[in-house]
């Protein structure tokens, strides 16, 4: 693959006075070890030479050099720019619009940076899964050439009392929050609880520390929130598991329980510009800025109990009120056959329904990649995929909301699609890119509450036949799986 480095990311590379962040090390050791090629825009250069520190500039564009340049970069015009509305009111914007639009007319594969407001962009462009923070890149590429396939970690339910308080994980919240000790303290006196991955020796590595309340105000403008709520008192995930779903893990514990419960919104405060992983978070699985408390932004989510009866884009009412998905006429239905290992690992909470957690664990990520050699055409954003267990089970176990789509033969082109979400390992995608591959990109909706076994399948006229590739059904046979 062709990466591309932003700016921000070549600094901290070759400033030889700082200690250099180990996923940002290991980012270019697993780059250099397995063939994806560095790269930086010749903006990138530019940008450096504005910098009106004489010494500085001279010793960062001296070792800028030894990067490979991208060569002959898509030119970027006023037409591009008003036509694909990125804003550019300073030389800033103008370097950050030419190093997006590259990838834009793929002429790299992907691009690292850490400046949120080229994720915005990206996502705006519909390119976003191409746009990885350090860790995410730095996971995705261990993720892609470990030998072994990577299971995510699990989350188990604690009492407050239960968590070491003295742990350094909280430090950086005692700096943000002064009095965050007392706080915790008094709500591990009130019973408070708390989803949290700890490793292996048992150390906290993330947690989301929640409550319930009823009809809140949640901003300083006295704006409140209706019913009974969810409310995420402490969400964070720590340095080294970011890019690891686990912030994704611990959300679809929340969704979990404000489903269950009947919970009608789920919100949390924080700060943007201090978070901006956990802002993207939220903001890709529907949360929306809502109003200001203090010194935060209070971010909610509409978590209805029953779907609204709303006519928008199939995929876009997903992300607004996940679980919920449409499931009308005009959104077609496929089931799609997977080999249990591969149905292990997409979905290793499927053991969990009847209850939202056993054994104190949750189950994987909620966005998923699945890949195939099916040559069904006409599947769209937003139709729905039954998951066929097959060979052992032989059973409709599971539903997802298709996100995107594509048919390629290329393996860097799938690398570009799955990266942020692949449980495959570079090896599977080099043997599944012999043949044309069909990547479908998925969020898990929901398990079925009693799966519907081939038996069933045939009995119904749902299927005939062996189901052995992806396939088609109607609208009247999904009514009758999900009855």
């Amino acid at each position: 693959m062709r990466i591309l480095l932003d700016t921000n990311i070549i600094i901290p590379l070759e400033d030889s006075s700082t200690v250099l962040a180990e996923s940002l090390g290991k980012l270019v050791k697993l780059a250099n070890e397995n063939g994806h090629q560095l790269l930086i825009h010749p903006a990138s250069i530019e940008d450096l030479n504005r910098d009106k520190d004489k010494e500085r500039r001279r010793i960062s564009v001296s070792r800028i050099q030894k990067y490979t340049a991208l060569i002959a970069p898509p030119t970027f015009t006023d037409s591009d720019r008003e036509k694909l509305k990125l804003s550019e009111t300073s030389d800033n914007d103008r370097i950050d619009n030419l190093i997006i639009f590259a990838l834009y007319k793929n002429a790299v594969n992907l691009l690292i940076t850490e400046d949120r407001e080229i994720h915005k962009k990206a996502a705006k462009l519909g390119i976003d899964e191409r746009v990885h923070y350090i860790q995410q890149a730095a996971s995705s590429l261990e993720i892609l050439h470990s030998k072994f396939h990577v299971d995510l970690p699990n989350i188990d339910e604690l009492s407050l009392h239960q968590i070491n308080l003295s742990s350094s994980f909280f430090d950086s919240l005692r700096k943000s929050y002064p009095g965050f000790d007392n706080w915790y303290n008094d709500a591990s006196m009130s019973g408070r609880r708390a989803w949290v991955h700890l490793d292996g020796a048992g150390h906290l590595g993330a947690i989301a520390i929640y409550k319930v309340e009823s009809s809140p105000i949640v901003t300083d403008n006295n704006t409140g929130l209706p019913g009974n709520v969810l409310k995420l008192c402490t969400f964070k995930v720590g340095e080294s598991l970011r890019g690891r779903k686990i912030g994704e893990l611990l959300l679809k514990a929340s969704f979990r329980y404000a489903t269950v419960n009947q919970l009608t919104s789920i919100y949390l405060t924080m700060r943007p510009d201090e978070q901006p992983y956990l802002a993207d978070l939220c903001e890709d699985f529907g949360f929306k800025e809502f109003g200001e408390h203090k010194d935060d932004f209070v971010y909610v989510k509409d978590h209805p109990v029953s779907p609204p009866n709303l006519r928008i884009d199939p995929f876009l009412f997903h992300q607004r009120y996940y679980p919920h998905f449409n499931s009308d006429e005009n959104v077609s239905k496929y089931i799609v056959p997977i080999r249990p290992e591969f149905h292990t690992i997409l979905f290793p909470d499927i053991q969990q329904q009847g209850s939202l957690f056993i054994s104190g664990t949750a189950g994987n990520a909620i966005k998923q990649a699945y890949l195939c050699h099916a040559k069904l055409a006409g599947i769209r954003p937003g139709d729905l995929l039954l998951f066929y267990r097959s060979k052992d089970q032989k059973a409709i176990t599971s539903i997802g909301v298709v996100e995107q789509i594509a048919d390629t033969q290329d393996k860097d082109k799938i690398l570009e699609l799955v990266s942020k979400r692949t449980v495959y390992s570079y090896e599977d995608i080099l043997s599944m890119a012999e043949k044309q591959t069909k990547v479908l990109l998925f969020r898990l909706a929901k398990h079925l509450d009693e799966t519907k076994e081939y038996q069933w399948l045939l009995d119904n006229n749902i299927v005939r036949g062996q189901i052995q590739t992806i396939r088609r059904i109607s609208d009247d046979s999904f009514r009758k799986i999900i009855s």
